[in-house]
């Protein structure tokens, strides 16, 4: 079944939870109409003057892609800064190389649309905040405390024996 968002029927509106710098606001016609892909997310995002469209980050599993629709922002990337205009696509592949942020340099809004793959889970990373975020739970975790595989796990024999003993 194909599904049309009209252009005259659009409605935006901000992103709960944004603090200053980054209020961006989502087009809403695709939740109303209870649009739900599988492996395609898409959104159209409006970015108004002086706005960021997120922390600087990067996916693990999944690959983004932004297309201009109007107006102008500034892309940052892994290669610097540049200046993005109305019909420009900019391709994010996964990982640091892919590391990506819009900031709307202008007076004016900067509609853009958003598509990326989903698989079901992601992995994004926050360089500039040393973040890492689980989608789709949302838990966010400082990198630093990544530890190994087998840390705190030394004592298996000890936990053991500790649980034969309450069980008799």
């Amino acid at each position: 079944m194909a599904t049309i968002l009209k252009k005259d029927q659009r409605e935006f509106q901000e992103n709960p939870n944004r603090i200053d710098h980054y209020r961006i606001l989502t087009e809403v016609s695709s939740i109303k109409k209870r649009i739900n892909p599988q492996h395609l997310k898409f959104d159209l995002r409006q970015l108004n003057p002086d706005q960021y469209s997120a922390p600087y980050h990067f996916h693990r599993y999944a690959e983004e892609l932004f297309m201009i629709v109007s107006g102008s922002a500034t892309v940052r990337s892994p290669e610097g800064l540049e200046i993005v205009n109305s019909g420009d696509l900019i391709f994010f592949e996964m990982g640091k190389s892919g590391a990506h942020q819009l900031y709307n340099h202008t007076s004016e809004a900067c509609i853009y649309l958003d598509i990326r793959t989903y698989i079901g889970y992601d992995v994004a990373e926050y360089p500039d905040s040393n973040k890492i975020l689980l989608a789709p739970s949302m838990e966010i975790f400082q990198s630093e405390s990544q530890v190994g595989y087998f840390e705190g796990e030394k004592n298996i024999k000890d936990t053991w024996r500790q649980i034969e003993d309450t069980s008799q």
